[in-house]
């Protein structure tokens, strides 16, 4: 065997035996996170914040809210449950009362309907109105992303009686 022709198996075989081992020593790893991830309890698994689709949520109601009605739906009623509006439909989001009731990071969409500000991902009192038709191609996309998730997770309530089309 001649020395270019060592070099040149050389050259081919140590890239071959590299992928080789990167490819049998992550089907080894996987297999063994796997049956690690599958021991490990609830608890322990991570958590994700995004919620699955709720399936117990029950029919939306027939009779509409006025805008004064839903107001005192703002989470500063603990007796109360706390509502969101997106787009003129209420929707229940009592089960994370401590992001949207009184004190939480999200409590400016409670008790009324703030699309523009849901759609503009602004937190300031000034953006939380009914009217979003100024919004922008993007921020309207963000809007009906939002009512989208609302619509899997909170339990859809009703039609705001006085809003009417932006």
């Amino acid at each position: 065997m001649s020395f270019n022709t060592v070099v040149v198996a050389l050259f081919l075989a140590v890239p071959a035996f590299y992928l080789y081992h990167r490819i049998t020593s992550s089907e080894t790893t996987s297999a063994s996170t796997s049956s690690m991830d599958s021991s490990k309890s609830d608890d322990e698994k991570p958590k994700t914040i995004m919620q699955p689709a709720r399936i117990d949520l029950d029919p939306p109601k027939d009779d509409p809210f006025t805008v004064e009605q839903l107001k005192e739906f703002d989470g500063s009623n603990a007796e109360k449950p706390v509502y969101v509006a997106i787009k003129g439909t209420v929707f229940d989001v009592t089960r994370k009362r401590e992001t949207y009731g009184q004190g939480g990071s999200y409590n400016i969409f409670a008790g009324k309907d703030a699309s523009r500000a849901l759609g503009m991902s602004s937190l300031k009192q000034e953006d939380a109105l009914s009217d979003y038709s100024a919004l922008s191609e993007g921020d309207m996309k963000t809007l009906n992303d939002w009512y989208s998730f609302f619509e899997c997770v909170a339990m859809l309530s009703v039609i705001l009686s006085s809003w009417s089309s932006h």
